[in-house]
């Protein structure tokens, strides 16, 4: 199995982004989901994938979270960096995020769009004191299935539509639609000005619809 980064460094990454969670909800007053999204999107979530030690070993997880914010353009609030002795729900979420990531060597945008961050709440009560392998099992059951439908499919039903009315909506053949559901023909590969109609019919971009390509070991250490 090919970890995202040494096993040297796992423990490390836990209580960083234990800590980070924590200290970014419980002292800085950010809502987790708002708090994620700024940690995916300023890039330090890709710092966290590649293992790099700057990060997880040369900081604490109050500095890291004052880095997303940094980076994300947010003014850093003058508040004492705190990291409590008894650990809190978002201590355990970002705890055990950093082993999963680091065990499946994936993404974090990726499983977040699996299990929402703030969906990990419910699992807190029953796991927190378990075995961290079975929040992977379970974050492993949820991967699998959200990778078993495509991106169309997915828009399609937070859009409530049928099959028939999004073809109709779109002008696209019923069977063009039905075979990129099923995985059957390549949406990727498909004409630019089908991926148009259906976007504008969905109201995403045609980016959204494409399906992503599995994470290469080498493009995590790029």
């Amino acid at each position: 199995m090919s970890y995202a980064y040494s096993e040297l460094y796992i423990s490390l990454a836990q209580r960083v982004m234990g800590d980070m969670f924590d200290f970014a909800v419980n002292t800085l007053g950010y809502k987790l989901r708002s708090f994620y999204d700024m940690f995916v999107v300023s890039g330090m979530a890709r710092q966290i994938e590649r293992g790099n030690p700057t990060f997880i070993a040369g900081k604490n997880g109050c500095e890291v979270a004052r880095t997303v914010l940094e980076w994300s353009g947010v003014s850093n609030p003058d508040i004492e960096d705190i990291m409590y002795l008894d650990k809190s729900e978002e201590y355990w979420i970002g705890w055990s995020l950093a082993y999963y990531q680091w065990k499946r060597n994936c993404r974090f945008r990726d499983i977040d769009k699996a299990v929402p961050v703030e969906e990990l709440y419910a699992l807190y009560g029953t796991l927190h004191e378990a075995d961290v392998s079975i929040f992977v099992d379970i974050v492993d059951a949820r991967m699998e299935k959200y990778r078993d439908v495509t991106q169309l499919k997915r828009l399609r039903s937070y859009a409530r539509l049928s099959q028939t009315h999004l073809a109709k909506s779109a002008e696209v053949p019923l069977r063009q639609i039905q075979m990129f559901e099923q995985g059957q023909r390549d949406i990727n590969k498909t004409q630019a000005q089908t991926l148009q109609k259906l976007a504008h019919s969905l109201g995403c971009s045609m980016e959204d619809l494409l399906e992503q390509e599995e994470v290469k070991q080498d493009e995590l250490q790029s």
